[in-house]
């Protein structure tokens, strides 16, 4: 297949959701691997693959100016009082695991559903002084943000997402990667 063609690349430059389903669904077509955080709900339910490279611990992102940005780890009573933004409630099990302790152990934080991750989402929360749930890779996403790990054991796992049905070469490249990343881990 093609890569990333420029009807592909502008897709995805418009980041809504119809457009990461379509991508998702397309797989194999004028993408053929994304990398991204998933699960087996999101690989059923988008009807693709995806291997595991990584577990990312959840973190938060912060606006630079946030009473919290200065610390270099959160623990989840420094969230007491803030509003946390989250996917919505059945997106994924590992959000939703999280979501059922903050919400059991601590109600002082509020939480607030969003039904997609994108740049708009990242200025929302730089904009309103609110916290993103968000993993470590997303430093580079927006300038004016800061992420902060969070001492606890919540993880999601992060890796390749291929199509159903891929090509000799696309499934040769994922297992490249996956057994590259594994050795690369190990030393």
């Amino acid at each position: 297949t093609q890569g990333v063609s420029s009807a592909a690349s502008d897709v995805y430059k418009r980041q809504t959701p119809e457009n990461a389903r379509e991508i998702l669904a397309n797989l194999g077509q004028n993408i053929d691997v994304i990398a991204g955080i998933f699960d087996e709900t999101m690989l059923e339910l988008r009807k693709c693959n995806g291997v595991e490279l990584s577990r990312e611990p959840f973190c938060v992102a912060v606006d630079l100016h946030h009473r919290l940005a200065g610390k270099k780890v959160l623990t989840p009573e420094d969230l007491k009082g803030e509003r946390l933004l989250m996917m919505r409630k059945g997106w994924s099990c590992y959000v939703d695991a999280l979501r059922a302790e903050l919400t059991e152990k601590y109600p002082e934080i509020t939480i607030a559903d969003f039904d997609f991750y994108n740049v708009d989402i990242f200025n929302r929360c730089e904009n309103s002084n609110d916290m993103l749930l968000a993993i470590k890779s997303w430093e580079s996403v927006h300038p004016l943000m800061k992420i902060l790990p969070v001492e606890w054991d919540y993880k999601m796992p992060y890796g390749l997402l291929y199509a159903k049905d891929p090509s000799e070469k696309v499934e040769k490249l994922v297992r490249t990667v996956a057994v590259s990343y594994t050795h690369l881990r190990a030393h």
